[in-house]
């Protein structure tokens, strides 16, 4: 990398933090460690981050904290949120409240190394597309503004995650072609892993669940069986199903 990406780890375990910031410093990063959330958080507020790599389970401020509070501030920073296997409902409510990703404990290092950077590089992907096509979405009923990232659907805001988000627009800008669930991990999650394809169909469901007057009738993001999904340009009537 020509100009080093800055990632902030807030993690209490010394042993995982330092094996995570001697695999992201082989791979060109500038690591910066914060052993608690008191800590965690005044680094992040001083800005300047490419990633965070979050625990949920920390001491001070918790996890969940930072991450709501990060979505508050002015520069959008990805994150990666970790957590034992056994906080199932804690990561769940971090992407309700705005991660990007997560990995439950323990996890592979290289993983999330790698995760890190398909990270990165789906959010300067996504920044391109917003400069290339920063004009507002029509779509069924939908009215999508890719630079403020806000959505509405017949008037109504929506709620939508970082994730939902891109998912929902990428679907938009690709109106009635069909992406497999491999397809769409690859062009909105910006990775490909055998075995997280439930991903897609989680948050295709979570989507459904706030697009669709009837989500168990979807008439937006349609299944096509045997291949994968799509989005339908105009209100359809009698199609659509889960």
């Amino acid at each position: 990398m020509s100009t080093a990406k800055r990632v902030l780890i807030v993690e209490d375990d010394a042993h995982i933090a330092e094996l995570l910031r001697l695999h992201l410093h082989d791979e060109g990063f500038e690591v910066v460690h914060a052993t608690d959330g008191n800590e965690g958080l005044r680094l992040l507020e001083g800005g300047g981050w490419d990633a965070l790599v979050l625990d949920l389970m920390l001491p001070g401020v918790d996890g969940l904290e930072i991450c709501r509070r990060a979505r508050t501030m002015a520069r959008y920073t990805p994150i990666i949120i970790t957590s034992a296997r056994s906080s199932e409902v804690h990561r769940i409510l971090g992407l309700e409240l705005g991660a990007d990703d997560y990995l439950a404990k323990p996890f592979s290092m290289l993983e999330l190394v790698a995760r890190v950077k398909a990270l990165l590089r789906r959010v300067e992907a996504v920044a391109n597309d917003a400069k290339i096509d920063s004009g507002v979405l029509e779509r069924n009923g939908l009215h999508i503004d890719p630079v403020a990232r806000t959505a509405a659907i017949d008037g109504r805001v929506l709620e939508l995650t970082p994730r939902e988000f891109d998912l929902l627009h990428f679907f938009a800008r690709h109106p009635d072609k069909v992406f497999s669930r491999m397809d769409l991990l690859n062009r909105v999650w910006g990775y490909r892993h055998d075995g997280y394809e439930h991903t897609v169909n989680t948050h295709i469901n979570r989507l459904r669940a706030k697009i669709e007057p009837d989500p168990a009738q979807p008439r937006r993001i349609l299944t096509v069986w045997g291949r994968g999904y799509r989005f339908a340009a105009a209100p359809m009537v009698g199609e659509g199903d889960a």
